[in-house]
């Protein structure tokens, strides 16, 4: 295998491989060499952020550059897998490839499908099948033995959309409300809890009533046939642009932000709009 991409050509996929076994062999660089899947994980989690920013952006170039920093982690813990002699880069892409075949039989078999729902259902029925088959690992399972329909959620998901897809594994085995009013109720049933958990000074009993909040108000979007997470994501930009419209005007003004009263705030926010 090669040091280095070979000269005159493009580089490849196993130059990629070759390079960063390079980094972690003898004689490579003493910060890839010292990594651990444990201490990569803060990087895995960036990268994919960064390339979720990429995405929103609507930058070609930036999604390039970003998928193969993304790229990079997952040869990166292939590399350690193969020193440890649990799995290669060639066993994920085995793997994935078989998955990809065995999840799309309208397009690698002959099932009729008439439309993405369809597939999305198809593609539930596979991975219970899978489940069945052992093809699932212990941590697909969430560490248990038994399957549950809330099976296959990882739970270092984001919360919000942990609490989307959990909720959405619910409805599909029967458990939802049966429209959006029904939901909104919950939501100001739960608001007046969390008021009265205040009142009464508990923080834990609260925190408790909060999350039972947060968690509430997520179901909502499913509903609305709406992603809750780029719902947030679009207020936060909303609120940053309207924000950074009210600094410029206090800035104006000659009168930092603190020094003013609730009613001047409040007037500066309106016209910030």
């Amino acid at each position: 295998m090669a040091d280095k991409p070979r000269r005159g050509g493009r580089p490849t996929f196993d130059d990629l491989v070759a390079i960063m076994a390079r980094l972690r062999g003898p004689g490579g660089c003493p910060w890839d060499r010292e990594q651990t899947p444990a201490s990569l994980r803060p990087y895995l989690l960036e990268e994919t952020y960064e390339t979720l920013e990429a995405i929103d952006a609507g930058s070609p170039e930036s999604l390039r550059l970003e998928l193969g920093d993304l790229l990079l982690q997952v040869v990166f813990h292939a590399q350690m897998a193969s020193e440890a002699g649990t799995f290669t880069i060639d066993d994920v892409i085995a793997g994935l490839v078989e998955k990809l075949i065995r999840r799309h039989p309208h397009v690698f078999g002959n099932q009729q499908v008439s439309g993405s729902g369809d597939v999305l259902t198809n593609w539930e029925a596979i991975k219970e099948r899978e489940r069945a088959e052992g093809l699932h690992g212990p941590e697909e399972r969430g560490g248990r033995s038994a399957a549950s329909e809330l099976d296959g959620l990882p739970r270092t998901l984001p919360a919000l959309a942990l609490a989307q897809r959990l909720q959405a594994k619910a409805a599909a085995a029967g458990f939802t409300w049966p429209d959006l009013r029904a939901a909104a109720a919950k939501v100001r049933e739960e608001l007046a809890e969390l008021e009265a958990a205040a009142a009464d000074g508990s923080g834990a009993h609260a925190a408790e009533e909060l999350g039972d909040l947060l968690f509430t108000i997520a179901n909502l979007p499913r509903y609305l046939g709406l992603d809750g997470e780029q719902a947030l994501r679009d207020a936060c930009a909303k609120f940053r642009a309207r924000f950074t419209r009210l600094e410029e005007r206090a800035r104006a003004d000659g009168r930092p932000l603190r020094e003013r009263s609730a009613d001047e705030l409040l007037a500066l926010w309106r016209a910030a709009r």
